[in-house]
């Protein structure tokens, strides 16, 4: 059975399984023999202030006054070392620096966000992402790679009046980038709009010589005027997804702290190594990121626990949670960082866009 449908550039040459990591079953260990089930046991994370962290200070407590018990600074016992913190996925939170200043812009990144499950945070992580790092002083390009434009709505604009579209920049080889380009309500940022016209691109495409790079063309102008450049894929593994991976240096892949969204990740993870074997040798998975995550729920912290198992060092310390404020921001056409500029939401991204910076742009 063929892991793509018709159309699709791998179409044909299938393969069977996968050969991404498994993903470890969701499943509760049962209650011991003879006592009731406790499915609702939350998942053990070690946190200070825990029976387990108490214990752990009272053991050093008496290794220091055995080893010291006479009195210092008058009766004042030794200051015990404190614990890492750890953040919501199990890990102790790294200390990111503050990104530092650039006077000069270009040899952009080109980053993706992937994933063919739909709602997700994809559109959302893009808008926020891409405004975080400009507030660091990055200059960025938004490119909406979806036919129903979410991207260009979110930013606050109609997709019914636009004169040009990425669609065009594909299809019309008299229209350059420059013409399509629109900038944004955010300095430092600009975006390269989309609608349902793009649709067609995927039909069209299917007959060009060199279908899978046409995007990876198109971009090559602007990669030195940009820093970074994000790429808000359409929620499939099709030809339009394929020539995002075929122009990305790296992959970010958000993923809802859903056990459904945790399945299909093995997928994707097959498409992104058939794509960097084929077509993009360089192409790199920068990062998994929990978005929509709930820590109050035992669900939510299983699917983060899993997530990291199967992932590793490959997921994000930082972690989305699901706010209000994100939907708000959507329908006010900006991001949340100047929409809701205090709060948690633009705050994770923020530290989100500190965590790119020094895993992916080597800062």
């Amino acid at each position: 059975m063929n892991d793509f449908g018709s159309g699709h550039p791998f179409g044909g040459q299938g393969t069977q399984g996968s050969s991404a990591s498994e993903i470890p079953p969701m499943f509760r260990p049962a209650a011991s023999a003879g006592g009731p089930d406790r499915v609702s046991d939350p998942i053990p994370f070690r946190r200070p202030g825990s029976e387990e962290a108490a214990d752990q200070r009272a053991e050093l407590q008496e290794e220091l006054h055995a080893a010291d018990p006479a009195p210092v600074n008058n009766g004042a016992e030794k200051a015990l070392v404190a614990e890492p913190v750890l953040g919501p996925t199990g890990r102790p939170m790294p200390e990111l620096p503050e990104p530092r200043p650039i006077s000069i812009h270009g040899n952009a990144r080109v980053i993706s966000m992937c994933n063919q499950k739909g709602g997700v945070g994809k559109t959302t992580t893009t808008i926020n992402l891409g405004a975080a790092l400009a507030e660091f002083g990055r200059k960025v390009l938004l490119v909406d790679f979806d036919p129903q434009g979410s991207l260009s709505v979110g930013l606050g604009m109609n997709p019914h009046d636009m004169e040009l579209s990425i669609y065009n920049l594909l299809m019309q080889r008299d229209v350059t980038i420059d013409e399509v380009i629109v900038p944004t309500s955010v300095p430092g940022m600009d975006l390269l709009p989309s609608n349902i016209d793009l649709s067609a691109a995927e039909v069209q495409l299917v007959h060009e010589v060199a279908r899978e790079q046409t995007l990876q063309r198109i971009l090559q102008p602007v990669i030195s005027q940009y820093d970074v450049i994000l790429i808000d894929c359409q929620p499939s593994l099709g030809l339009l997804t394929v020539n995002a991976l075929t122009a990305s240096d790296g992959v970010i892949v958000p993923l809802e702290c859903e056990y459904f969204a945790l399945r299909g990740v093995a997928l994707l993870k097959t498409t992104i190594d058939k794509v960097t074997e084929r077509l993009n040798p360089k192409l790199h998975i920068d990062g998994v990121l929990g978005t929509m995550y709930d820590g109050r729920t035992l669900h939510g912290r299983e699917v983060m626990e899993r997530l990291v198992q199967a992932w590793g060092d490959t997921v994000f310390h930082t972690v989305i949670r699901r706010t209000v404020k994100f939907s708000d921001s959507t329908v006010a056409g900006e991001p949340i960082t100047s929409y809701a500029s205090t709060s948690a939401g633009a705050d994770s991204y923020r530290q989100l866009a500190k965590e790119v910076l020094a895993r992916c742009l080597d800062e």
